[in-house]
């Protein structure tokens, strides 16, 4: 099996597959919308949550989701801390599977590719991963609160590769963010951003 980015043909063995926003949905704008009944709420807690060192911090996994609470709460008005422990403790609400994405997986499985998630997320991962598929099913899995390390940093693209033993350059590595493919390349490994449409991909790769 064969694939061409650069007009070299190379051997590809394992396809790499970013976990938001290309296996499950990741759109804050859920809870924020669920949780929050006026838009001033919906705006400090976007800013101070999801946009705040906190949610960093849990996928560095130097704190858990809970743990992000406490601090938020203190540049958060107290009239909006129950909508901003709902939207913590339920913002995972959105990660439900992207559209095509389980077909692709199989596709790409059934072909002969062994299949791995590098994903930045917290600790919540291992709890709502199970509704795009279980974790056995791939060939492995790294989450980036657990290995205390998070894209597009190149030493955990390393760090993945001598986990699974991996040869980068048999590897094809697929994120919806930019930064994070020019993370992998850093690491020699190839990569293609999604930008919602897995048949890009597919041309990409000579079965």
């Amino acid at each position: 099996m064969r694939y061409n980015l650069s007009g070299d043909y190379i051997m590809l063995k394992n396809i790499i597959l970013d976990m938001g926003n290309v296996l499950l949905r990741f759109d804050p704008e859920v809870s924020l919308n669920l949780y929050c009944k006026t838009e001033e709420a919906r705006n400090i807690i976007r800013k101070e949550l999801f946009e705040g060192p906190e949610w960093i911090q849990g996928d560095y996994g130097t704190i858990t989701n809970e743990e992000r609470f406490e601090p938020v709460s203190r540049r958060v008005p107290k009239e909006y801390h129950k909508e901003l422990y709902q939207c913590i403790m339920g913002w995972d609400i959105c990660m439900e599977p992207i559209p095509g994405a389980m077909e692709f997986c199989e596709y790409v499985k059934k072909s002969g590719y062994d299949i791995y998630v590098l994903s930045n997320a917290d600790n919540t991962f291992h709890d709502y991963f199970p509704r795009f598929a279980p974790e056995a099913w791939f060939d492995g899995v790294m989450v980036s609160s657990d290995v205390h390390m998070i894209k597009p940093e190149t030493k955990i693209y390393e760090h993945f590769l001598k986990t699974y033993r991996l040869i980068p350059e048999e590897c094809l590595f697929v994120d919806d963010r930019p930064e994070n493919i020019e993370g992998a390349k850093n690491a020699g490994i190839p990569g293609m951003i999604f930008t919602g449409d897995f048949q890009p991909i597919k041309n990409k790769i000579e079965i």
